[in-house]
């Protein structure tokens, strides 16, 4: 389509606002850059939006890269509690249930909205994806552009340390995790 460049969404919907924020990355889509995009909405709240909030909930998709079980996404998720000072759960879509995320749909409602329009540069994707609505809103949209090393992950040992940290339910450790920020 004449564009050499390949951008990556990452998106957050906040369910009960309904407002969508999507960050598109130049490399890859990796455990660091699903925290560093997490991490972008959370400062983009207000300060009394982030105080009322006594716990982020999380449902995720389950993807490789933000799975229950991968060890840099847990790491980064454990600093990012910590970071905030809220307990934070991971909540795991099942595999083949995407369906159900409302994120999904989101790409869905993008790539109508897209209709095969020529994405030939960058300036042109950002904006053909602000000027999309989700629940008549339109998207918080932010470009990142920092480079994301793939394969990164945590020896036994380090993990251990993270694991401890983490409470899974004994009914669905994979599919639901609770981590809480340390006492300072």
């Amino acid at each position: 389509m004449g564009c050499e460049e390949k951008y990556i969404p990452c998106g957050i919907v906040d369910e009960d606002s309904g407002q969508l924020h999507i960050c598109f990355g130049s490399s890859y889509k990796t455990s660091d850059f699903i925290v560093d995009t997490l991490e972008d909405w959370w400062n983009g709240l207000s300060s009394t939006q982030q105080k009322k909030t006594k716990r982020l909930q999380l449902k995720v998709d389950n993807g490789p890269e933000s799975s229950g079980i991968r060890t840099q996404f847990l790491k980064r998720m454990v600093q990012f509690s910590d970071q905030i000072g809220k307990p934070i759960q991971l909540l795991y879509y099942p595999p083949y249930h995407s369906k159900y995320n409302p994120i999904e749909r989101c790409w869905g409602v993008l790539e109508q909205h897209w209709n095969g329009t020529q994405l030939k540069d960058v300036e042109t994707m950002l904006k053909w994806a602000q000027s999309m609505t989700w629940k008549g809103i339109h998207p918080i949209i932010r470009l990142n552009p920092k480079s994301y090393l793939k394969g990164i992950s945590l020896s036994k040992m380090e993990m251990q340390e993270i694991e401890k940290r983490l409470e899974r339910n004994p009914d669905l450790p994979k599919w639901d995790i609770l981590i809480r920020p340390a006492r300072g």
